[in-house]
């Protein structure tokens, strides 16, 4: 199913969202510090361009570039490069502030690929206090040992916000996260910032979160979506 216009709900307890290419943007960022990273490290155009950069692990990308022997301190330094290069480099994307805004803490979790460090300082450049005490759940890199399209990390956030995960809506903009999210059992939304509908297997395609709208109730959260010309 595909439904750009519609309600889903009210069966979920929690929504969980992907970070880069959902909540915010970081591209740029993430082009320039890859790049120098990839220069100073001495890996080709050719090798750099094979290997799939967005929503993966570091160190899974890292892991299919550079020998073992080398890949702590690769991993240190492409850290350094992009929590280095948040200013500037990291915009919300349209619908965020006003759809997190709607969601009591305890309903949402952010569900990213990058480390718990890199992903905080993003989002606290866009004003998102994911580390704020009573703020909303995080699952990061550091948190799992299998990166999506592993159902580890959405298992994780359902379960630390003690939910069913079949009653968790997943929020992602690539190929990788959708396909952790219905191995997880969760309803999938595809946000297309970063990849053609085409290319996207979802139970829900939208534009971006702007297309999304929540209301939220004693039995759960219902989602409302909007995608039409």
């Amino acid at each position: 199913m595909k439904l750009l216009h519609g309600k889903l709900g009210p069966q979920f307890d929690a929504l969980l969202f992907d970070n880069d290419g959902t909540l915010i943007s970081s591209m740029e960022s993430v082009h320039r510090c890859w790049t120098r990273w990839a220069r100073e490290y001495g890996i080709t155009e050719e090798a750099f361009a094979a290997v799939e950069l967005h929503g993966r692990p570091a160190a899974e990308i890292i892991a299919d570039l550079l020998p073992e022997a080398v890949r702590a301190a690769a991993l240190a330094r492409i850290e350094v490069l992009e929590t280095e290069d948040v200013a500037g480099g990291v915009v919300l994307l349209p619908g965020t502030k006003e759809l997190l805004s709607a969601l009591p803490a305890g309903r949402w979790a952010v569900v990213t690929s990058a480390t718990r460090p890199l992903a905080e300082a993003r989002l606290r450049e866009v004003g998102i206090a994911v580390w704020e005490e009573g703020g909303p759940e995080m699952v990061a890199a550091d948190d799992i040992t299998r990166g999506k399209p592993d159902p580890e990390p959405f298992l994780l956030a359902a379960a630390r916000l003690g939910v069913d995960p079949a009653r968790c809506a997943v929020f992602e903009d690539a190929p990788a996260g959708l396909a952790a999210g219905r191995a997880a059992g969760m309803t999938t939304v595809a946000l297309t910032t970063t990849h053609p509908a085409a290319e996207l297997d979802a139970d829900v395609v939208v534009r971006d979160l702007s297309a999304v709208s929540v209301l939220v109730g004693a039995d759960g959260v219902t989602i409302e979506t909007d995608d039409r010309p």
